[in-house]
């Protein structure tokens, strides 16, 4: 009897999956499955498996995959998922500290419950806390690295690291950290602040993104990184790109900083049209815009 890749992984007490369907999982609902989708336990099980596995197994993380585009091939390899027992919310006085799973709205939502100011801009960021650490996640001129206490990671050898904001070597939209490092918390602080407050600015960016962004729309979210000086949106707009579409991929009308999937769009039309606006943005401008969304798979 043949075996399964499964067989060939370290026991673990949470679960393999083969041939995981992974566009059921990211926001744009496209591309291809998981050769093994792993859900740890918890963060010992997470660093078990990193510590036994082959260093010859390929390794991946996603969160809720509001900024990811997983290609066409699928991902070879493992792909961890943490699952809710790394989503747990904690109120340390003025501090929050969050596991990686929790989705930055709800960790806005426990702030303002507990009247803790100055997270409020992450209730327009949409995806984890994990995910938020890895990209320096920010909107409304605010961003992680500007509230964060400590992170907690794991890395490939399964050590558990604790990174200062210095350690994590912040720049835009990304952290300087090494590829393994799989973060399972983070301390983030606020200070003391009325909590009727707190929801009114809350609801305010809420608003304003809801006015602005295709948020009910099939999307990862914004596709390319503001270039110096600039912005993505302007220069694609000028560029003549807005509701260009390839298949059933499109330029948002809304905005045109988004790609949006309007029905069975393939993770390899997603990213064509990607490739159509920064040809068109660099024929006009001289510009190169460089993307956001993270890409991952096989094409």
């Amino acid at each position: 009897m043949m075996s399964r890749p499964c067989d060939a992984l370290p026991p673990v007490r949470g679960t393999y999956t083969q041939g995981a369907a992974l566009k059921d999982l990211v926001w744009f609902r496209a591309g291809g499955p998981a050769e093994i989708l792993f859900r740890p336990a918890d963060a010992d099980d997470l660093a078990t498996f990193l510590a036994a596995r082959s260093s010859q197994t390929p390794v991946s993380v996603i969160g809720v995959g509001s900024n990811l585009l997983v290609r066409d091939g699928g991902i070879a390899g493992v792909v961890v998922r943490l699952p809710a027992a790394f989503g747990k919310i904690a109120v340390e006085e003025t501090r929050i500290r969050a596991g990686a799973a929790a989705l930055d709205a709800a960790v806005a939502r426990a702030a303002a419950d507990a009247g803790i100011g100055g997270l409020e801009f992450l209730r327009g960021i949409p995806g984890t806390i994990g995910g938020a650490l890895k990209m320096n996640a920010g909107c409304y001129g605010k961003e992680i690295k500007d509230v964060l206490v400590e992170a907690i990671a794991i890395d490939g050898k399964g050590d558990r690291i604790a990174l200062s904001p210095d350690d994590m070597g912040f720049v835009y939209r990304k952290a300087q950290v090494p590829d393994d490092f799989i973060f399972v918390e983070a301390v983030l602080q606020g200070s003391r602040d009325d909590p009727a407050a707190v929801k009114a600015r809350m609801e305010a960016l809420v608003s304003q993104r809801e006015a602005t962004q295709p948020v009910k729309s099939r999307t990862g979210g914004s596709t390319f990184k503001n270039p110096p000086g600039q912005k993505a949106w302007e220069l694609i707009d000028k560029a003549g790109c807005r509701g260009h579409a390839r298949g059933a991929a499109q330029v948002s009308e809304k905005h045109c900083n988004f790609l949006i999937n309007t029905g069975n769009a393939t993770a390899s039309d997603i990213e064509a049209l990607g490739e159509d606006v920064r040809a068109r943005v660099r024929d006009m401008f001289g510009i190169d815009l460089e993307w956001e969304i993270k890409r991952v798979g096989i094409a």
